[in-house]
């Protein structure tokens, strides 16, 4: 009876023993199969971490630039030891390169970014650092975790390494024939990385795929004037004295606004808008696109699509919209706007980026009441 306990007792202690020593690898294995892969591709991706020191061997399931960097690095010691040639190495090589084409699909064919180990060396990054604003950085290396070097605002260090460690930021990116992303990160370290200063980001499987946004919306309560388009040609210089229907602007963006209004409204009217913001007179020429119609106050909500709107106008809203904005809200803009930067230069918001905002203009409010004047009974 004893000896069988004893026994026993050994067996797990080896077991235990043998999960402790070998965890890694079984986690290796675990992950491997759960992932889809055949058992030769995780022999050969365990025995490709093993000969290349690789700091994270999961790496190899997602991450292409890892494998691609352990093969470069297979490459170098074959060549440095004279093996290159081998058939033994050219036939390990041949099942890489044939299992880094097979990632390489998989990949293509998902929906979006799933890990931040897919992003590769080089790629640029838009870093938000609550109460400091938005800096700009790049990937240097993506490993076990994402080294980048240390962020800058107009090229100049000026947050150090050290005063990001533990810090959560922000990250927002464009990848290059995907989409935007977004992801929250935690600094975990800072250091020297070829020579230049870097910090490091932990990885993660939580980002936001977004598209890219065509306009950024305020809200407000700007006094308005709303008149009826006639059929035909519309003079977009015509400055409207009389005739309109006082309303309210709920909130705006250069691609629109929401507009209160007394009355009941209707689908597909095209409208013109005239009202100020500072000294500058904005005219808005669209198409109502939707309403909510609110019958005990006997009030509409509408939506309203600009489709023309003159440069000077635009440049107004923008300023305005942009000054409105919340701290927070104005640090995710500018974040978009550089990633949209690395995109190209059609950004919508690239006016409203490059333009002095430290002479904000001031914000309208009012108490109008809407029903002191005609309101719309049926556009």
């Amino acid at each position: 009876m004893y000896i069988v306990l004893g026994i026993t007792a050994i067996i797990f202690f080896i077991v235990i023993r043998l999960l402790v020593i070998f965890k890694d690898k079984i986690k290796f294995y675990t992950i491997g199969s759960d992932e889809g892969f055949l058992f030769s591709e995780i022999n050969m991706l365990w025995r490709l971490a093993k000969e290349t020191n690789l700091e994270d061997p999961l790496a190899l399931y997602v991450s292409m630039p890892t494998v691609s960097m352990a093969i470069a690095k297979l490459l170098y010691e074959a060549r440095r030891d004279g093996t290159e040639n081998a058939p033994r190495t050219q036939n390990f090589l041949s099942h890489l390169y044939n299992f880094r084409t097979k990632i390489s699909l998989a990949h293509d064919n998902k929906k979006g970014l799933e890990s931040t180990r897919y992003l590769n060396n080089g790629q640029r990054l838009r870093i938000v650092l609550r109460g400091q604003g938005v800096f700009a950085s790049q990937i240097v290396n993506n490993g076990r975790d994402i080294t980048i070097k240390t962020p800058t605002q107009n090229n100049v260090i000026k947050i150090a390494g050290s005063d990001w460690v533990g810090k959560m930021v922000i990250v927002y990116l464009w990848r290059k024939g995907d989409a935007h992303y977004v992801f929250d990160s935690k600094v975990t370290s800072a250091g020297i990385f070829n020579s230049q200063p870097v910090i490091s980001l932990a990885q993660t499987t939580k980002l936001l795929r977004t598209q890219k946004r065509k306009s950024v919306r305020a809200t407000c309560e700007l006094p308005a004037e709303l008149f009826f388009l006639q059929p035909g040609e519309v003079d977009y210089n015509s400055v409207e004295t009389d005739g309109g229907y006082k309303c309210i602007l709920e909130d705006i963006s250069e691609d629109g606004a929401l507009i209160r209004v007394g009355g009941k409204g209707a689908n597909n009217v095209r409208i013109k808008l005239q009202f100020m913001i500072g000294d500058t007179l904005v005219m808005m020429f669209g198409i109502v696109r939707a309403v909510e119609y609110n019958k005990e106050i006997h009030q509409s909500r509408l939506h309203f699509e600009c489709m023309h709107l003159e440069k000077d106008m635009k440049n107004a809203i923008l300023s305005f919209v942009y000054n409105v904005l919340p701290q927070n809200e104005r640090d995710e803009l500018e974040a978009i706007a550089g990633t949209e930067e690395d995109e190209g230069p059609d950004s919508a918001l690239e006016v409203a980026k490059q333009m002095d905002f430290a002479s904000a203009l001031p914000v309208t409010e009012t108490t109008a009441d809407l029903t002191s004047e005609a309101t719309l009974e049926e556009l």
